[in-house]
């Protein structure tokens, strides 16, 4: 057996044959070297088809065995390699392979061991040989067929490649190996395959079983070709035929149109348009009259005339104006929210004494639960309008909103002209849900489309993307809902009238959940009166240790869960419901979520109450201090924004320069760094309400004096120590009374807005007002206060 070694060239989609030339691309480094050392020794390349055509680097189990050696004709270089001519010389069985140098990437290179292989021969047995040249014959046929069947157009010209390509070579299994190379559809694996058969009889056999799914594949392409060229006829021809018939019609006064077309036209002929959108109407239907029902714009015209004819251009509900009927409506869907109500019945005057006027915008403003979108509901039920709701929340794609433009693809008009729509009439109560939770990126600016969606002095003209024509939204009664005003542009919110939806007190929910939550959840799960009782004290209990909202939400889900498992109770035990008491709670709504009235009692020194306002309502936070090493100076942690943290250094200077008047020694510090944390770490916090908490919270460290556990505080504190008014009291107010506080601190400015609170609060609450922070601290930690007072007795 006779070996030789020679420089390896790895192909990854091209498989070379014996006496055939080939044109390769060759780029890697180690093929490049291989090809240029077979060209300065005079020597021959290994050619070789990868397995893989992804791998950059095979190794030989990565190589089929048979491969052909070939010599190097002429190499082109090109950017990023090179193209090499090869011919094919015979064909070798691959055996190991090694480095063939130690060179850098550029010149090193792979040589392979090869052994000879024979051809495939013609058998000396003449029968045989006849059945071989038989299949020699019918293989170059049928390549002939293909090769005119892929160029009917050019048969002559398709006849003289071939002759000029296969009739000439004299060899037949070079003729055939040729035939496997011009095979467009023939995967490189399985000419492959024909590179490594050694039998003749199974040699020709493979290549008349490639010629023939060669041929279906392109009797395939041919068919499919002339379906698509019928198709395209087809519709000529439809075309020319339609043109033809209304030229007939319309010769003979006969020019109806589709009856599809026909109910259309009769559906835009009922609608009162306006005059420059009737003309805009006519146009696009004389334009679908003349369009083939197979033309890609027919649908698109089709579904906008549908659109015009389904809005509500002239439809107008009669409004019940009637201020008593609207306070009833009011007083039965909401207990409470007497401003609230107060001003809407205001809107409504006006637009009663002029119905031409433009109605405000309300925007409702408050923490989930409260009844801001159940309001707009009812203010829709009291004017006798249709009500429609869509959810701004997300928002980002100003497209939604005005609508695409009819080029697009899947093109559709924006949610407002779509809630116009669904409502069928032209004065609809809209409301706008969460429009402080917009989104805005590359898609556009949500709010800005609001701004003009939102203004009466531009929407009497609002032009929809889709629609692109001038349509009226002056008559609708647009209400927005948010939990917080930080959210919302102030371009915005200049256009809106805001209306603040507080929590409500305990008393509040007791009263809601008697009229509107108890005989909704009775209903919905089926009880009777008697069956779904709860005592006053049970629902007190339920409010205060289960739920802890401003709104009632938690408060419905609660009785909900009592209704379900109350009548689950009653038909597996099959006994008289009785009233709800305290003691079935545990059973009704499991373990308490909130185990005191207030989170915490006998505070150590250096923690503080303080009063916050957040999306949800109001609540209670604990601003708490140590001491650390000097070197720390201030750590600040608890996810304060940089107000909240701006307001920490701010209490720390100030308390510092009236130490002495706080009877606070000055090297405890100077001497000692703070730490201050606002539980709970994981949600963010910021605003500076919380300014003379922290001040209380570090003169009661400093001091080593606590702070009392029954009061709670809020105001923003100044570097001079004046106390300035924030928002959000009422709120704060209801929070501390939630918790069982009875006692607040607030500044002296925000004095007036104590009126907003309920009665019953007002009456148990004790409230101190301020001015500056010692007058908060004198209150705040009495130990201090009276150290003070005994100061200046002496």
């Amino acid at each position: 057996m006779t070996m030789e070694k020679l420089p390896l060239l790895p192909l990854k989609n091209v498989a070379v044959f014996p006496e055939l030339i080939h044109a390769l691309i060759v780029g890697r480094p180690a093929s490049l070297a291989a090809v240029k050392a077979a060209v300065e020794d005079n020597r021959e390349v290994l050619t070789a088809l990868q397995k893989d055509p992804n791998d950059e680097r095979p190794d030989r189990d990565g190589l089929y065995d048979i491969g052909t050696v070939a010599t190097v004709t002429r190499i082109e270089q090109r950017e990023g390699g090179a193209q090499v001519i090869v011919r094919g010389l015979r064909r070798v069985r691959l055996h190991d392979m090694a480095p063939a140098n130690d060179g850098d990437e550029e010149t090193s290179y792979i040589e392979v061991e090869v052994e000879d292989l024979p051809l495939p021969m013609l058998p000396d047995d003449s029968e045989e040989r006849a059945k071989a040249s038989a299949l020699i014959r019918d293989n170059l046929e049928t390549a002939r067929r293909i090769a005119h069947m892929a160029s009917p157009q050019n048969a002559q010209n398709a006849d003289q490649i071939f002759q000029q390509m296969v009739a000439t070579i004299d060899d037949p299994v070079t003729q055939m190996y040729r035939i496997v190379v011009l095979a467009d559809n023939v995967e490189q694996v399985e000419k492959q395959k024909i590179l490594e058969i050694d039998d003749i009889q199974s040699f020709l056999e493979s290549i008349h079983h490639l010629l023939r799914q060669e041929i279906a594949i392109v009797e395939m392409r041919r068919d499919l070709e002339s379906q698509a060229r019928e198709g395209i006829e087809q519709q000529q021809r439809e075309h020319v035929l339609r043109h033809q018939k209304r030229a007939i019609e319309q010769a003979l006064g006969e020019d109806d149109d589709d009856e599809d077309i026909a109910e259309l036209r009769k559906q835009l002929r009922n609608v009162k348009l306006p005059d420059d959108v009737r003309k805009e109407v006519e146009r696009e239907l004389k334009r679908l009259s003349k369009m083939s029902t197979n033309a890609a714009d027919y649908q698109v015209a089709r579904s906008y005339l549908e659109l015009i004819a389904e809005l509500p251009w002239n439809v107008i509900t009669e409004d019940t104006l009637d201020l008593d009927h609207a306070q009833t409506v009011l007083d039965e869907d909401h207990y409470g929210l007497d401003d609230v109500k107060e001003r809407i019945l205001e809107s409504l005057a006006v637009l009663t004494l002029n119905p031409e006027a433009k109605a405000s915008i309300l925007c409702f403003v408050g923490p989930p639960g409260v009844g801001k979108t159940s309001l707009g509901q009812s203010i829709a039920r009291a004017m006798g309008r249709k009500f429609e709701r869509m959810s701004l929340g997300g928002l980002h794609d100003e497209s939604e909103l005005r609508g695409h433009r009819r080029t697009y693809i899947g093109a559709m008009p924006g949610r407002i002209l779509q809630a116009v729509r669904r409502a069928g009439v032209r004065n609809p109560v809209l409301m706008l849900d969460e429009v402080d939770k917009l989104g805005r990126d590359f898609r556009g600016d949500p709010s800005a489309a609001l701004m003009e969606i939102l203004d009466p002095a531009q929407n009497k003209e609002f032009r929809d993307n889709y629609l692109n024509l001038p349509f009226d939204l002056s008559k609708v009664f647009f209400i927005t809902t948010c939990n917080h005003l930080d959210g919302v542009p102030r371009p915005l919110l200049d256009r809106m009238e805001v209306l603040e939806l507080t929590g409500y007190s305990e008393l509040e929910k007791l009263e809601i959940a008697r009229r509107y939550l108890i005989p909704r959840q009775r209903e919905n799960a089926g009880l009777a009166e008697e069956q779904l009782d709860l005592t006053d004290e049970a629902l007190s209990w339920a409010i205060r240790r289960h739920t802890r909202e401003a709104g009632v939400r938690e408060l419905d889900r609660a009785i909900g869960r009592v209704a379900s498992k109350r009548a689950r109770q009653i038909l597996q035990s099959k006994q008289t419901a009785e009233s709800i008491t305290v003691d079935d709670l545990p059973d009704l709504l499991g373990p308490e979520k909130f185990k005191s009235d207030r989170q915490r009692e006998n505070l150590v020194a250096g923690v503080a109450p303080g009063l916050a306002y957040t999306e949800t309502g109001g609540d209670v936070l604990y601003v708490e201090a140590t001491l650390t090493h000097k070197d720390d100076k201030t750590i600040i942690t608890g996810h304060l924004g940089q107000v909240m943290q701006e307001s920490v250094k701010a209490a720390r200077s100030y308390i510092w320069s009236v130490a002495d008047a706080l009877h606070i020694d000055r090297a405890m510090i100077e001497q000692n760094g703070i730490h201050v944390h606002v539980p709970a770490g994981a949600v963010p916090k910021d605003g500076p309400s919380a300014g003379i908490t922290m001040a209380t919270a570090l003169a009661s460290l400093y001091s080593n004096k606590r702070v009392r556990d029954d009061i709670a505080m809020t105001g923003e504190l100044t570097l001079s120590g004046l106390v300035l008014p924030v928002g959000g009291i009422r709120e704060k107010v209801l929070a501390a009374h939630r918790t069982g506080i009875r006692h607040v601190i607030l500044p002296r400015d925000n004095e007036a807005e104590l009126a907003k609170l309920p009665t019953p609060v007002r009456d148990e609450m004790t409230v101190t007002l301020v001015d500056r922070l010692e007058d908060a601290v004198k209150v705040a930690i009495p130990d201090l206060a009276s150290l003070a007072a005994s100061s200046k007795g002496h």
